[in-house]
């Protein structure tokens, strides 16, 4: 987003090599673009760049269906599913794929990433397809992306396209709160996810990269509904505060703590696992307040670091915590999760459990999942484990230490 601002305001017939007067023109017109304008007016300027028709869909909040964006001059679609369509295929492998049209065209699906988060697809249709095209439309469609996420900020208009049902007011609040679902430097891919995506209480997750380190946090605040969610964000809020202040893990998990006790009685609390990577060494270190602690999985095997010290939930701590610590391997992938994944039971009373868990995540990058497919379907298995019908909010983090993936989840 930043670096598409910054093109946009020194941009000259020089800047955008190949992109053709279509692009520029785009980039000159989104200043005083609407929101709901945006199909309209992508559709227009793909028309310029050859295409009959041009599509933009979004990936709805749990990930199972893309929303077509309507707008004048948009020919009209029905939603497509991420698993059973060939746009959906786009998305989950982050491929641009092709198929005939009508008419001797061709129809052209192209991700719609900001950075390598999965917003959706967008749909072409052209007369051929060359090399030369193809690119063509993957700049455009970068070019897209950015509008979105700007525009974002100024319109509920992408938030009410991506609801499948209505969502709770808690569910709203964390949704706000949340950092992008996935990021991919050289070294790291951070992928996470979160349900029941409409009605998500207590669970929350946070993360940020700071030059060589990685912050990371998931945590459950008891109870459900809005009370949760509102324990949740007071303590994202101070999560944040403090590791911004550059404190060292046991003052964040102090501050933290100190916060939710003075500000909610009825001795209600959080656990969290507040954890740093140190990306140029794979050194892990983090706090356990009451807590799951993370997990490894090394060469398909589950790993649990330790020993590690649990301390009380956040809230009702004396003392700051110890910090435990751990020494990642190249290729080692991190999951640290909530309870709700775990303990997710069968109709049956069967646990999904820490081994099934480090299973499916292994067994998917085996099998060429990119880190956000694999969490996406994670989710969705854990889902069909209890029958469709959760039993507590689920959440997770899944980080991979330079395991040479970081570049699948570009175009």
């Amino acid at each position: 987003m930043r670096a598409f601002w910054a093109r946009d305001s020194v941009v000259s017939s020089t800047d955008l090599p190949g992109a053709g007067d279509p692009l520029r023109a785009l980039l000159r017109d989104v200043h005083l673009l609407a929101p709901d304008q945006l199909s309209a007016v992508i559709a227009a300027h793909g028309r310029r760049l050859g295409a009959r028709e041009s599509v933009i869909y979004l990936a709805d909040y749990e990930q199972l269906l893309l929303q077509p964006l309507r707008g004048e001059g948009v020919p009209p679609r029905q939603e497509l599913s991420v698993d059973g369509s060939l746009g959906g295929r786009a998305f989950r492998r982050v491929q641009v794929l092709s198929s005939p049209a009508h008419s001797g065209t061709q129809r052209l699906w192209v991700p719609l990433l900001d950075g390598v988060e999965r917003l959706g697809v967008v749909e072409f249709v052209l007369d051929t397809i060359t090399p030369a095209v193809e690119e063509e439309m993957r700049a455009f469609v970068g070019l897209i992306a950015e509008l979105i996420v700007v525009n974002d900020s100024y319109t509920d208009i992408f938030a009410q396209l991506r609801r499948r049902k209505t969502m709770s007011l808690a569910a709203e609040l964390q949704w706000d709160l949340l950092p992008p679902l996935t990021f991919a430097s050289d070294r790291v891919v951070i992928s996470a996810a979160l349900e029941p995506a409409y009605d998500i209480g207590g669970d929350t997750f946070d993360y940020a990269i700071n030059g060589p380190t990685v912050d990371l946090m998931v945590l459950d605040a008891v109870g459900h509904g809005l009370p949760a969610a509102v324990l949740a964000s007071t303590a994202v809020g101070a999560y944040r505060h403090a590791r911004r202040e550059m404190r060292d893990l046991p003052d964040v998990a102090a501050a933290m703590n100190a916060v939710i006790a003075s500000e909610f009685s009825d001795s209600r609390f959080a656990t969290a696992a507040i954890a740093r990577l140190h990306l140029d060494t794979g050194q892990l270190r983090w706090v356990n307040a009451g807590h799951p602690d993370p997990l490894v999985v090394r060469d398909g095997a589950l790993l649990r670091p330790g020993p590690c010290k649990p301390h009380p939930p956040l809230g009702l701590q004396l003392k700051k915590p110890d910090v435990c610590e751990t020494q990642l391997h190249a290729g080692d992938r991190v999951i640290l999760y909530t309870d709700g994944i775990v303990e997710a039971r069968s109709p049956t009373g069967d646990f999904f459990g820490e081994q099934r868990l480090a299973d499916f995540v292994y067994r998917a990058s085996a099998a060429g999942d990119p880190a956000p497919e694999t969490v996406r379907r994670l989710m969705r298995h854990v889902l069909a484990h209890q029958a469709d019908h959760l039993q507590d909010d689920a959440s997770i983090i899944v980080l991979e230490w330079r395991t040479g993936d970081e570049r699948r989840l570009q175009l």
